[in-house]
């Protein structure tokens, strides 16, 4: 099957051979850093060739029940032909997206921070309505969610959350997710029933792992304690365990509440304040808000890059690549996938876009 040639099958198959040879080296454990990253490129890419050979063997199936209907003129093969096919369509324009998954993170993990913006208490019961909606969405697709830290509304919601998301390329879809996040609904807390817009930002950074070195002054640090508190259950303690650091020289604040002591909310503390300035640092770099941050912007009018309408319709819609749905329940229980393959396909021509205009500027001088 030709079609196989753009998923670059070959050259995976070299690597994953590559790979495997170098875990029968002796010497493969002597670094570890080296080797689990080894290892997870392997898993990668043995998982994106075990997706192909799934989808070759729907598409055998497809035309095989094709080829039996006609030759046997047998019109009760008709339908499940036509489910076979859609599925392998289906199957095919997912893996599809998923190559457009190839940035330096998409494989990591996701920590995800969610913030109410203009709207008062609205905004924090907007805010626990997306903590909800990513949780769906965790759940729907097997992966690991994990509350780091939570602080509930003063009213109702939620003032500030953290959680993370762990499973393959979750960085990689819910970077799709950064931005500010528009709701407008009849408020139920306005017993006038009149019609309220609502805000919430979501900042996503991708887990680093040790390979990544960020170097931290402990003097640039101010570490307060407190005692756990909000959506924590069992595991929330009455001890001052939870941990809230301070970069004094960049101003970035982070919190963990999650973990059980003190000594590991902050070393998982730490960890998040490490991806935070690796993206300050690569934010600085590129002079502007880059494809790894996303579009965070002012938490309120004319920034947003998805509406969510409650009413006087069900709609909802991304202002980046104009997907948009009229199941708006659906969304709510997680059902985001058709948001972030469009997101990817526009990011992914986005940015050839800009690959090729430069290509003709550079071209252009050289004349």
């Amino acid at each position: 099957m030709k079609w196989g040639i753009h998923f670059d099958l070959a050259e995976s198959r070299k690597e994953i051979d590559a790979l495997e040879a170098k875990t029968l080296d002796p010497n493969f454990w002597g670094d570890q850093n080296i080797s689990q990253a080894v290892l997870k490129q392997l898993k990668m890419l043995k998982g994106k060739v075990s997706a192909f050979d799934r989808l070759a063997t729907g598409f055998e199936d497809a035309i095989t029940l094709a080829e039996m209907g006609i030759e046997a003129q047998d019109e009760s093969i008709v339908p499940e032909a036509k489910e076979t096919t859609a599925a392998f369509i289906s199957a095919y324009e997912q893996l599809r997206v998923e190559t457009l998954l190839s940035g330096e993170y998409d494989a990591n993990n996701a920590i995800v921070n969610l913030h109410p913006g203009a709207g008062g208490t609205e905004s924090c019961d907007w805010v626990g309505i997306l903590f909800r909606m990513y949780g769906k969405w965790a759940e729907k697709r097997g992966f690991k969610f994990e509350v780091l830290d939570y602080l509930d509304g003063d009213e109702a919601g939620i003032k500030s959350v953290t959680f993370q998301i762990s499973g393959d390329n979750a960085f990689g879809y819910l970077r799709s997710e950064k931005g500010i996040h528009r709701l407008v609904r009849i408020s139920p807390f306005d017993s006038s029933g009149r019609r309220h817009t609502s805000f919430a930002s979501c900042d996503v950074m991708p887990e680093l792992d040790d390979s990544v070195a960020i170097e931290i002054n402990p003097e640039d640090l101010k570490v307060d304690t407190y005692r756990s508190g909000g959506a924590g259950g069992q595991h929330v303690n009455k001890t001052e365990s939870a941990i809230r650091i301070t970069h004094v020289p960049s101003g970035i604040v982070v919190q963990c509440q999650n973990e059980r002591s003190q000594i590991q909310n902050r070393d998982r503390a730490i960890k998040m304040l490490q991806a935070k300035l690796f993206l300050k640092q690569r934010e600085e770099q590129l002079s502007k808000l880059s494809g790894i941050r996303g579009e965070v912007k002012d938490n309120a009018w004319g920034s947003q890059i998805r509406s969510y309408v409650f009413h006087p319709y069900s709609m909802v819609k991304d202002h980046r690549t104009d997907e948009e749905t009229g199941n708006l329940q659906a969304v709510m229980d997680g059902g985001l996938d058709p948001f972030m393959n469009a997101y990817l396909i526009w990011d992914h021509k986005k940015h050839s876009d800009s690959a090729s205009l430069s290509g003709h500027a550079k071209n252009n001088e050289g004349r």
